[in-house]
């Protein structure tokens, strides 16, 4: 009969406690059933809690790791602290005369690693039998090397290769299994996977030999009889029940919550504890990650560490790290929770391949690796993936720094991103990120984009799209202005497409104003698009494709765009569009666009009610945008904006909208006189206005009333701004309406007042 058995001690977090139930499953399952086990047994995560399947009770399984487990031979002779080799110390005897402790000399130091290797070695219980057999085969390399310590690991020696090697050799299949989770040996150098440190230690904590001390303390070496705490710790150890079983004795990086330091006691400081069971059977259940040399064709077809499920860490993909740790970490694992029953062997498996894919190309990080999660969907069961970092957190040791929860699930709008790896754009950008030469503010938007894109593929929405186009604009202004930086990222963002616009559009005033003035664009004489919004922003080439690609342009004269209020910089777009739109012929079309705001937006504008930096943010984001046919959702308003603004406002609007509104005749140019943007720069409201009056009238427009209309607390430099905003096309018939101009009294009079 299956039975459920539920463990409430392993739990996904920490990572001790997530290793402790793979270390459940795999143990049951590949011990056959005359020793307890249950080669048929399945797994799965229940509200964060590991429930076993399997034939036995669960009496029996305490009986089974009590009585019967026989541990995998972990060892690692190949360190220092592995307890194959003695230490240097200095003999001590009392001065005759003095009485008091002499150094005399130097001898072989006996040490607690020593001891425990020696106290397995010379064992009887036939629980420890692979153990015996794996320490003699690496006692007798330890001897065919001549080695009184461990063996040289510098990159002039080949010794410790040479000795990794030759263990493997001679292991047994379960000395593999331990070896492949802390060593992988490659056509180039021996690498360690991040789960184990550096080859099965963590700075000086040696794991396999802690393994062993651990061991002991819950088995008797001598006959294989749990000691008088192992019931009691195991009990603890799987289904957290009451009970002080804690040593003080070192878990290393798996518990950062058990690892000693500041605020872990009563005390100002807490030493290291560890629950015996706890540490054997996480490192128990680290086996299942053993890693793999392979060959990847984008690593110019040299081997390379595969791990399962690890990928570098970046900082940027979240809150737990900074800019710092991407240099101070052991990259990052991903540790996979699935809700239905599960095998040993389709757990295997499933390490086995453990990897993930963007596109064609491997997952290399934390942001690759969620990109992934998002195109794919639910796989194998899979429902989330845990997060851990190894970042460096006290002194030289690092922890399993738990960076939250990553549900699996199908997320379209994420694949957007796949547009940003055109041109290898995005990871230009991270590689000069680790830059420590690139400029501060780059370095900054590009980990803040980081964290954006990482957050579009879990929470999809306008929020985190604007977020992530504020920041790409951020980017290509601080590479706009470093020739060095244009050096390294060696073109401008990719041409993004309309969707971008679309998802972000949160139908505000500041985004419909920043998409009015994003999509400005002039046509030269042969009728294409010239002269982008983007262009006045960053030092960027018009389109060198038809995907709209472009190339960095050091030597610009069309750059405006600052740090400065948003009124200024609308000003100077003004300027150079204008000087440009005559050198091209096309005065009349300063201001035409792919879309427009709302009068209303522009009463906003006017009324100081909008987010001046927000709009110039998402201007230099859109503007990175295709906006060929963007149409923001707009409602009916009766906003009503001053006579003589609107006024003003026929001289700022494309003469091509004009004609369509059948208001310009086809023979007829409305140009903007110098003297209007002039006059408003300086304040004087009241003579543009009158110089607009006079212009219009002269042409024989229609006006209402004999005067101008009067002008109430007008702010001049405002009003520029304000006047230089697109609207939309209804918007601007509604306007034209709203002063009663009749265009059909458009005469041919005073031509050369239209030059």
């Amino acid at each position: 009969m299956v039975a459920e058995i539920v463990l409430p001690g392993c739990t996904p977090t920490p990572l001790a406690s997530y290793l402790k139930a793979l270390a459940v499953l795999r143990l049951v399952a590949e011990a056959p059933s005359e020793d307890g086990g249950d080669p048929q047994a399945t797994g799965f995560w229940r509200n964060d809690v590991f429930v076993l399947r399997a034939r036995i009770t669960k009496e029996q399984l305490r009986n089974f790791f009590l009585e019967q487990y026989r541990p995998t031979p972990l060892i690692a002779p190949w360190n220092g602290g592995s307890g194959f080799y003695f230490q240097e110390g200095k003999l001590k005897e009392k001065d005759p005369i003095t009485g008091k402790k002499r150094k005399t000399g130097v001898r072989d130091q006996e040490t607690e690693a020593t001891k425990t290797l020696a106290a397995i070695a010379c064992g009887t219980t036939t629980r420890f039998a692979e153990y015996r057999a794996a320490i003699a085969i690496a006692k007798n390399i330890v001897k065919d090397f001549n080695l009184v310590e461990a063996p040289d690991g510098t990159a002039n020696s080949d010794q410790k290769n040479n000795f990794i090697q030759a263990f493997r050799n001679l292991a047994s299949d379960r000395g593999l299994q331990a070896m492949d989770c802390s060593v992988v040996i490659t056509s180039d150098k021996t690498r360690f996977p991040p789960l184990l440190g550096t080859g099965g230690n963590d700075g000086n904590l040696d794991f396999t030999n802690n393994f062993m001390q651990r061991l002991l303390d819950v088995i008797d070496a001598s006959t294989g009889i749990p000691t008088s705490v192992s019931a009691n710790s195991l009990d603890v150890s799987l289904f957290n029940l009451p009970g002080c079983t804690s040593a003080d004795k070192a878990i290393g990086q798996f518990n950062p919550g058990s690892a000693g330091g500041p605020n872990l006691s009563s005390g100002f400081d807490g030493n290291a504890s560890v629950n015996s069971w706890d540490f054997v059977l996480m490192l128990e259940g680290a086996m299942l990650f053993a890693s793999s040399a392979v060959r990847r064709l984008e690593s110019n077809d040299q081997a390379v560490l595969s791990a399962p499920f690890v990928v570098y860490s970046r900082s940027g993909t979240s809150g737990a790290s900074d800019a710092g740790d991407d240099n101070e970490s052991r990259n990052e694992a991903w540790m996979p929770i699935w809700a239905t029953p599960c095998s040993l062997a389709e757990l295997q498996n499933l390490l086995s391949e453990g990897r993930a894919t963007v596109g064609r190309q491997m997952a290399r990080d934390g942001l690759d690796f969620a990109r992934s999660i998002a195109q794919l969907g639910i796989s194998r069961g899979i429902t989330s993936f845990q997060r851990y970092a190894f970042l460096k957190r006290q002194g030289k040791n690092y922890l399993a720094t738990p960076l939250g929860r990553i549900q699996v699930r199908r997320n379209p709008d994420a694949d957007l991103i796949a547009e940003l790896d055109r041109r290898n754009w995005l990871a230009s950008v991270q590689r000069h990120a680790r830059d420590d030469n690139a400029p501060n503010s780059f370095r900054i938007a590009a980990q803040q984009l980081d964290t954006a894109l990482f957050a579009l593929t879990q929470q999809p929405g306008r929020g985190t799209f604007q977020t992530v186009l504020r920041h790409i604009g951020r980017i290509e202004a601080a590479l706009s202005i470093s020739r060095k930086s244009q050096e390294a990222v060696r073109m401008p963002a990719p041409w993004l497409s309309l969707p971008w616009a679309i998802k972000a559009d949160d139908a505000t005033a500041e985004f419909r104003i920043a998409a009015a003035l994003a999509g400005l664009r002039l046509r030269n004489a042969s009728g294409h698009s010239v002269l982008h919004a983007r262009r006045h922003l960053a030092a960027v080439s018009e389109p060198v494709n038809i995907a709209g690609d472009r190339n960095w342009e050091p030597t610009s004269r069309v750059v405006t765009w600052g740090s400065g209020p948003i009124t200024g910089n609308v000003t100077a777009l003004l300027h150079r569009r204008r000087f440009e739109a005559i050198a091209l012929g096309a005065e009349g079309e300063v201001f035409t666009g792919r879309t427009g705001a709302t009068c209303s937006d522009v009463l906003a504008f006017l009324d100081d009610e909008t987010d001046d930096a927000r709009i110039g943010e998402l201007l230099a984001g859109l503007a990175c945008v295709d906006l060929k046919g963007f149409v923001s959702p707009e409602k009916y308003s009766a906003t009503v904006l001053p006579p003589a603004f609107v006024l003003l406002k026929i001289f700022f609007t494309p003469e091509s909208m004009l004609r369509a509104l059948k208001w310009l005749p086809a023979d007829r140019t409305l140009y903007l006189p110098a003297e209007i943007p002039a006059r408003l720069a300086s304040g004087d409201v009241e003579t543009a206005v009158h110089i607009a009056w006079q212009r219009l009238r002269a042409i024989g427009v229609k006006l209402p009333g004999r005067e101008p209309p009067r002008i109430v607390a007008a702010n001049g430099p405002s009003w520029l701004a304000a006047l230089c905003i697109p609207i939309t096309f209804a918007e601007t018939g509604r306007l034209l309406r709203s002063l009663d101009l009749n265009p059909e009294q458009i005469t041919e009079a005073f031509p050369e007042t239209l030059a």
